[in-house]
């Protein structure tokens, strides 16, 4: 089993930044490629609608995401730490939901599809963001 922990969420202004971090234990082994987690990624949902894929990241540092976020969110890891990094900026009131960390693995292909919930076997609780004016 691996353990996900996210932190860093809060309440932000239109326009503000936060930083959200999500730390992986227990079996990493079992869902790592080349020594890291093959796919890790952030999700977030607000109540009422799907769980959403917002940003991931492969073992391989690549990274992808939807459209909304494109030159505001960007994704980073450090793998000494087993941590996962979401870095928001510009935030809108459109960003507020509660954002997840997932990860999957082992094989270096299973970001291929890192936009689908079915991808990913391990989440963390989540942390609320929350934008406002």
């Amino acid at each position: 089993q691996v353990q996900l922990v996210e932190s860093g969420g809060g309440s932000v202004q239109i326009g503000g930044s936060l930083k959200l971090s999500c730390i992986a234990s227990g079996d990493i082994e079992s869902i790592a490629h080349m020594g890291t987690i093959a796919c890790m990624a952030w999700f977030r949902q607000v109540p009422g609608k799907e769980r959403e894929a917002v940003i991931a990241i492969n073992s391989e540092e690549r990274s992808s995401r939807v459209e909304s976020v494109q030159g505001r969110f960007t994704v980073s890891r450090d793998n000494a730490k087993n941590t996962l990094y979401l870095q928001m900026n510009n935030l809108k009131p459109e960003d507020t939901a509660q954002y997840y960390c997932a990860a999957a693995g082992p094989s270096p292909h299973v970001c291929g599809r890192w936009w689908e919930k079915e991808t990913f076997e391990y989440w963390g609780q989540g942390t609320q963001v929350t934008v406002s004016s």
